[in-house]
């Protein structure tokens, strides 16, 4: 038995979906389990994340079609989440934009330099739209900032216990390719897989 009221959570996360999004905000049936998951994870219910295969020291790939509410699940969540687990949300897009002004120094922001200077515990950071960054110049070179980074968060997970989050519409096998299966091994042990159905409804329409 869980310490947490999960249909009690449940109703919460719907009342925050309406605050953050719409009036008629709710989770359909399909995509209940998928939710319930995230719950145990973001509560960091131990006893229900391992009846889950949830692993609490890593962090989430969340996948699934466009439109199933992924991102907006996503930062729904985080404000359940304990001060130091809650994630830090930016696309991947924005972050490769980033890279005009600080270049490789960009790199070390979201990995070396992404820690609470006051309790030097890592931040968590979610990468969203991952794989759908263009690749960036450096010196006359096209580069996979993103690749770059989860390398080093990969690093600093074993080091530091550095928790990164990422939200895609790819498959395993798309990632790969993107990514090289270097960067794909690394990913199994970085994230807890998490899919939304593929049926799962539209939710911009």
């Amino acid at each position: 038995m869980s310490r947490f009221d999960y249909i009690y959570m449940l109703k919460q996360v719907e009342e925050k979906g309406r605050e953050l999004y719409r009036g008629d905000f709710a989770i359909d049936d399909i995509d209940r389990p998928i939710v319930m998951k995230l719950i145990a994870y973001f509560l960091r219910d131990g006893e229900v994340a391992a009846k889950e295969k949830l692993d609490l020291h890593k962090g989430l790939l969340l996948t699934g079609p466009i439109g199933c509410g992924k991102t907006s699940i996503m930062r729904i969540l985080s404000n359940f989440s304990l001060p130091d687990h809650r994630p830090f949300l930016k696309s991947s897009q924005e972050i490769s934009l980033e890279f005009a002004d600080l270049g490789s120094d960009l790199i070390l922001k979201y990995s070396r330099r992404a820690f609470n200077p006051y309790k030097r515990m890592p931040y968590v950071h979610c990468f969203d739209d991952l794989g759908f960054e263009p690749l960036v110049n450096y010196w006359g070179n096209k580069i996979n900032l993103m690749a770059e980074i989860l390398f080093t968060r990969y690093n600093l997970m074993h080091s530091h216990g550095m928790i990164t989050h990422a939200i895609t519409r790819l498959n395993a096998a798309q990632l790969g390719a993107i990514y090289g299966d270097h960067l794909r091994s690394r990913m199994r042990e970085m994230f807890n897989l998490i899919a939304f159905q593929p049926d799962s409804r539209d939710k911009r329409k």
